[in-house]
């Protein structure tokens, strides 16, 4: 049995399966242009109903960003990153002999400190000094006067 020689009836109208076959398949055919056409209808409607924002206050803000970076001078700003850089490394190299002269500074304070107290231990003995040449000298003076006394009691009359 093959589709040509199947017939359908329905109504006492007689349909063979060839044409049975062909209107089937071009009713499917139909019916999917249908729904693509249906569905890209939809998209279609979908797109429309978006709200496009109004682009001018774009334009006006991309303008403005425009001459705020040619007043800054931009184009420049290569040069002036490269000689900020340039300060930067002399900006280290004070500060690497800064830090040399404060580790000088504190080994110099440290003698300061030490000079002080050698000074002070000198005052110190200096004063002990004095005070030990005062007794000398009032030993000195003691002993011509004791000298002198004796003469005087040697000889009387001289």
């Amino acid at each position: 049995m093959s589709l040509a020689d199947t017939e359908l009836s329905i109504g006492g109208v007689k349909f063979k399966g060839i044409y049975i076959a062909i209107v089937l398949s071009l009713a499917t055919t139909i019916g999917g242009g249908v729904w693509t056409a249906s569905s890209l209808y939809s998209r279609l409607e979908a797109v429309e109903g978006r709200n496009i924002p109004d682009i001018v206050p774009l334009e006006e803000q991309i303008t403005l960003i425009e001459t705020q970076l040619k007043d800054n001078n931009v184009a420049q700003l290569q040069g002036k990153l490269a000689e900020l850089g340039t300060n930067l490394v002399l900006i280290k190299d004070q500060y690497e002999k800064m830090s040399a002269f404060k580790t000088e500074i504190a080994e110099l304070d440290k003698q300061v400190t030490e000079m002080q107290t050698t000074v002070a231990k000198a005052e110190i003995i200096t004063q002990d000094a004095e005070a030990f040449k005062k007794q000398i000298d009032t030993l000195k003076i003691e002993v011509e006067n004791l000298w002198q006394g004796l003469n005087f009691l040697s000889n009387p009359y001289k």
